[in-house]
C-alpha cells in the first residue's frame, strides 16, 4: 500500500510546521490532524514553529471543502481559503516542498520505487516512515536557507520574536480540531451511540434532555457530553473501558457482521432448495375432467290393438 502525505507549511518562513502520514483516503480527521500538530507546541525543542495560523490555503479536494474543517476554521478564527479551480496559484510551495521529500528522502529508504519498481524490498512500517519524515523536516528541511527567503527557517522562526496565538490546552485544541460533534437524547441507560452504550452517574440528571456528543474516531471508548454548549461530564462504554476502540474498528464489524448475515441467508436459502423437487422441463397441466356422460334414452315403440 502507498502512504498519503499531509503537509502544513508556513508561507512566510517556509517552515514545515506539521504533517502527517497515513494509509486511508485524505479525510477530514487526517487533515486535522496535521494542522493539530501544527498549531501546537513540539515534543522535539528543534522544532519550535507553532501557532493558529491567520489564514489557511487550501485546494478544492474532499478533504479540504468538508463541513468539519469549516466549522474548524470556524472555531480558530482562522480564514479559510480555497485555491482557484484549474488555477494552482498559492500552492506552488507545497509542490515545491513534496518534490524535495520525494527527491531527496523517499530515494534513501527500502522500497523506493524506480520506474514503478521498489529498487529496494519495501521493510518500512508506517510509524517508522513517519519517523523518517519527522527527521528530515527538523534535522534537514527546517534547518536549511531556503531559496526563496535566503535563510533558514528555524533562524527566521527564532529572529522574529514570533508570538504564536495558542489555544488554552491541548485538549481544546482536540476538542475542536479532532472530535466530531453528533446530537443524541439522553435515555434512562444512558446514551446509545455508534452501537454502543455509554453510561455516567451525572447524566441522571439529564433523561429525556437533547444532549450534543463529541467523539475522537481514533478512541471511542469514551465521549464528551455537553448540555446547550455546556459540558457536562465523560461519559465511558463500559464495553471497552481501558482499551482504545476506533470508528473504523466498528464500521468494520458492522461489515463483517452484515456479510456474516448475507452468507447465513444464502446457506439457508440452498438448504431449502435442497428440499424442493428438480423440475426437468415445463410443467404439465392436467387435462380438465370430462363432464359426465349423459345415458342416450331409447324410443319404445308400442302396437296399437285394432
Amino acid at each position: 500500500m502507498r502512504p498519503w502525505l499531509t503537509t502544513v507549511i508556513d508561507d512566510h518562513l517556509r517552515a514545515v510546521t506539521g504533517y502527517m502520514v497515513f494509509l486511508d483516503a485524505p479525510s477530514a480527521l487526517n487533515t486535522s490532524l496535521a494542522l493539530r500538530q501544527a498549531i501546537w507546541r513540539k515534543a522535539d525543542a528543534a522544532w519550535t514553529v507553532c501557532g493558529i495560523p491567520d489564514a489557511l490555503y487550501v485546494d478544492h479536494g474532499s478533504d479540504f471543502t468538508s463541513d468539519h474543517l469549516q466549522q474548524v476554521a470556524a472555531d480558530l478564527r482562522i480564514r479559510l481559503i480555497h485555491s482557484a479551480v484549474a488555477r494552482p496559484q498559492g500552492r506552488g510551495k507545497i509542490e515545491r516542498l513534496f518534490g524535495t521529500i520525494t527527491t531527496e528522502l523517499l530515494p534513501e529508504l527500502p522500497g523506493h520505487l524506480v520506474a514503478g519498481r521498489p529498487a529496494s524490498p519495501p521493510r518500512l512500517s508506517l510509524a517508522e516512515l513517519d519517523r523518517a519524515i519527522g527527521a528530515f523536516v527538523v534535522g534537514t528541511y527546517n534547518l536549511r536557507p531556503h531559496s526563496g527567503t535566503g535563510a533558514a527557517p528555524r533562524e527566521t522562526w527564532a529572529a522574529g520574536a514570533f508570538l504564536p496565538r495558542l489555544p488554552d490546552s491541548l485538549e481544546e485544541l482536540d476538542l475542536l480540531l479532532v472530535q466530531h460533534a453528533k446530537p443524541r437524547i439522553v435515555q434512562r441507560d444512558g446514551i446509545r451511540f455508534e452501537g454502543l452504550r455509554y453510561a455516567s452517574p451525572t447524566l441522571a440528571g439529564f433523561v429525556g434532555e437533547a444532549v450534543t456528543v463529541r467523539f475522537d474516531p481514533r478512541d471511542l471508548s469514551e465521549i464528551r457530553v455537553f448540555h446547550r454548549d455546556r459540558f457536562v461530564c465523560r461519559a465511558i462504554s463500559e464495553e471497552h473501558a481501558g482499551e482504545a476502540v476506533t470508528l473504523k474498528d466498528i464500521e468494520a464489524a458492522r461489515r463483517a457482521h452484515r456479510l456474516a448475515l448475507r452468507a447465513g441467508i444464502g446457506e439457508r436459502i440452498a438448504r431449502v432448495a435442497n428440499f424442493l423437487p428438480i423440475s426437468g422441463g415445463p410443467a404439465q397441466t392436467a387435462a380438465p375432467p370430462e363432464p359426465p356422460s349423459r345415458a342416450r334414452t331409447r324410443l319404445r315403440l308400442y302396437e296399437e290393438d285394432d
